[in-house]
């Protein structure tokens, strides 16, 4: 079993560019590959999850150039019908973004696919696309009613439909868009809550039929996508780590460069200035992502409150926020964020445990959790349970440590962000 450790205490100093943004980079090859014309990347994310992604494509006979290293892709279109029948399953590794995003493309194919994972995406639940898929028309066959993989799909005569996002996941929204441009009549997709936006903003940039009015989205029958070029925004959730670390730590000073500022994907700098942290940012780019730089200075932070509300915009980063509440004064209150039970492992129940494994003051709840402040930690080893956002939190916990945190099963990191510890260790020896 591989393990990591990291020795604290410490600071984050200097200045980082984080890697490509890894929802955005699922997205640009599906985009490109549905695309007539051959779209190219920069600044794509070489981590495992995207490379399932890559790998299916490639199946289903889409051309794509990609060197790993260059952070270059280069997708060759074969339009919204040019898939093949991939001639073996679809084996999307430990990506749940893949399997969800591929359920709505393929809901509307002329073949049968059969997707599957490995043992924790097996476990997470799907029927909450593979439901409304399947009243569009599309016919899904899996454990517990299509609720677990490997799941068989096999495209059929779509129709849209009017849904509700309420739990206001993007993956969902975004297989259901995926699909409501193969279907007859409108698809209409309402969410109270705004989840990310990303498969949104490639639909207008790709020239696809589709249009948002306030709550509600609607997307129609498209004929043709237009293939895309750009450089891919650096990914918010990996440059968290590297945030709130900075934010938490007095006499750490940290410029990230190049970050992607989407607004429904900033909860956490939201979160972090409520607390107390010096962050200051700058707009670099506006289309069709916004992009821009972040500048952190440590301070003493303070207890605060997260609800659902606010949930969607900083789902990913919860499991690092908890540490920065485990060390600011006061309490700190996490509701509304049962979907953390349903990641790539329960990431309450991993971030709790590990947290109280080095000296953290935390209560586990159903749907999140409370903190109160202590002023560190000390030395443990802690698990990742399998989960490459529990595994890279608890270095970041290093740094507020008397001793040396050891997180087992580390191989997980790579599944996101493999270069995670060569910018920790930068970083914290700027």
């Amino acid at each position: 079993m591989s393990q990591l450790s990291f020795t604290g205490p410490g600071q984050f100093r200097g200045t980082y560019t984080p890697p490509g943004d890894k929802s955005i980079s699922h997205r640009a090859l599906l985009f490109g590959a549905l695309a007539d014309g051959e779209s190219s990347y920069e600044n794509f994310l070489e981590a495992e999850d995207c490379l399932h992604t890559l790998g299916a494509l490639r199946q289903m006979g889409i051309s794509i150039e990609h060197e790993l290293g260059s952070g270059r892709v280069r997708v060759r279109g074969g339009g919204l019908q040019g898939l093949k029948a991939p001639a073996k399953e679809l084996y999307l590794g430990n990506s749940g973004t893949s399997m969800r995003l591929l359920l709505g493309v393929l809901a509307g194919q002329k073949f049968e696919a059969v997707m599957s994972g490995d043992p924790s995406l097996s476990k997470r639940p799907m029927r909450r696309v593979t439901d409304p898929l399947k009243r569009m028309g599309a016919q899904i066959k899996g454990r517990e009613d299509a609720n677990y993989a490997p799941l068989t799909i096999r495209g059929g005569r779509l129709h849209g439909i009017d849904f509700e996002n309420k739990l206001s996941s993007a993956q969902v929204k975004s297989a259901l868009l995926f699909a409501g441009m193969y279907a007859e009549g409108k698809t209409l997709i309402r969410e109270a809550v705004p989840s990310r936006d990303h498969t949104e903003r490639f639909l207008e940039a790709a020239g696809a039929r589709f249009q948002k009015n306030g709550e509600r989205l609607i997307i129609e029958r498209t004929e043709k996508l237009l293939p895309l070029c750009g450089r891919i925004a650096g990914d918010i959730s990996s440059a968290a780590f590297f945030i709130v670390g900075a934010a938490m730590i007095p006499g750490s000073e940290v410029t990230l460069r190049d970050v992607g500022l989407n607004p429904t994907r900033t909860g956490v700098l939201e979160v972090l200035k409520r607390m107390g942290a010096r962050i200051e940012t700058r707009v670099t780019q506006t289309i069709p992502e916004p992009m821009g730089d972040i500048h952190v200075r440590g301070a003493k932070l303070k207890g605060t409150g997260i609800s659902h509300q606010e949930i969607p915009s900083l789902i990913d980063e919860l499991p690092v926020l908890m540490v920065a509440m485990a060390l600011a004064e006061g309490e700190s209150l996490i509701s509304g964020a049962a979907e953390l039970r349903v990641k790539e492992t329960d990431r309450i129940q991993s971030m709790v445990r590990n947290l109280k494994a080095i000296g953290a003051s935390i209560e586990e709840l159903p749907d999140g959790s409370l903190v109160r402040g202590v002023e560190g930690f000390h030395g443990a080893t802690v698990q990742s349970f399998g989960d490459h956002r529990t595994a890279m939190s608890m270095g970041v916990a290093s740094l507020a440590t008397r001793g040396t945190v050891t997180v087992q099963d580390s191989d997980c990191i790579a599944t996101s962000y493999p270069l995670f510890t060569d910018h920790f260790n930068r970083l914290k020896n700027g």
